[in-house]
């Protein structure tokens, strides 16, 4: 009686069981955040809030009313000159200048969204390239870079901010470049402390006794070990960087008027929140949602990246 290929295969995997197939960190990671709910909600809200800000001239258009137009209709505005509720022709509500609440907060999800992006990319880009750099390289340049990081953590953000506004005048640029210097400095220390722990590893002697440059350990071998608590650290920054930029707006700092962004909104609000509560819920709730969402998405990052996640969930 002849055994066939199949029947010994067969046979062989019924004793050494069944094959268990490998996942990479990145893969269980992904699977982590795709069971977390919350996550998963508070990602779809993201979704729906850049979806909305880049359909912003649609609101504009479907309304008829530009971001900054002025209207001074009895819809707009009460004979006493106070903002009017939300009706037919105003969705939301106006303003104290009779503009169109709903498209303004729109628009103003753009200049929150855009900064947060902008502002956050450049302080990730400095603190990492500067981080890598202090813990790789050690002795004199890590101690100057060191002092640098506690230099800039030292100093007081607002009334640099002030200082600048009152030189160069509010814009977008500014705003994102004040933020982005003034927030590197906390990436740098974290990915200082990663590269510390992992240039003494083995992988990366092997890479120096292959005759790779220091440049390239960094960020082929080095740089990726510790992505992940970037990325973590990314998706916290952004709601940050937001409320950073609504108070900078709020406080007359941020980007000039007539430009629509929600602190700015809120700042102009505060003296009829009593008779036009509209006015200040709506850019209100929408800087509440938008942050909120991302602290959440941010969390549920955190938690996809730490293994313990799986023995918690099965719990």
């Amino acid at each position: 009686m002849s055994i066939g290929t199949s029947d010994v295969a067969a046979a062989h995997e019924e004793v050494a069981g069944p094959v268990i197939e490998g996942r990479s960190p990145w893969a269980l990671a992904f699977a982590r955040l795709r069971r977390d709910k919350v996550a998963m909600l508070s990602l779809a809200i993201i979704i729906v809030i850049v979806v909305v800000a880049l359909l912003a001239p649609l609101f504009s258009a479907i309304t008829g009313h530009g971001p900054n137009e002025q209207y001074h209709t009895a819809n707009a505005l009460s004979p006493g000159g106070l903002p009017r509720g939300p009706s037919g022709e105003f969705w939301w509500g106006t303003d104290d200048l009779g503009r169109d609440v709903l498209v303004r907060t729109v628009y103003g999800a753009r200049i929150s969204l855009l900064v947060g992006v902008l502002a956050t990319a450049l302080t990730v880009a400095i603190g990492v390239v500067l981080g890598l750099t202090a813990g790789f390289l050690g002795g004199l340049v890590d101690t100057l870079l060191t002092r640098l990081i506690d230099v800039v953590l030292s100093v007081p953000f607002i009334l640099v901010a002030v200082a600048l506004v009152s030189i160069t005048g509010p814009s977008l640029s500014i705003t994102v470049l004040v933020i982005g210097f003034f927030s590197w400095a906390s990436v740098a220390r974290i990915v200082r402390g990663q590269v510390l722990s992992l240039r003494e590893r083995e992988f990366v002697e092997a890479a120096r006794s292959l005759g790779s440059s220091d440049r390239r350990i960094m960020f082929v071998d080095i740089l990726p070990n510790v992505l992940s608590q970037v990325i973590v650290y990314t998706t916290l920054l952004i709601p940050v960087v937001i409320v950073v930029q609504a108070t900078l707006s709020f406080l007359g700092l941020g980007l000039p008027p007539p430009t629509a962004d929600w602190g700015g909104m809120i700042s102009e609000a505060q003296s009829y929140y009593t008779v036009a509560p509209w006015f200040i819920a709506f850019p209100g709730a929408a800087l509440v949602i938008t942050t909120l969402a991302f602290n959440l998405f941010g969390d549920g990052v955190a938690d996809a990246f730490d293994p313990r996640t799986d023995r918690l969930i099965s719990q």
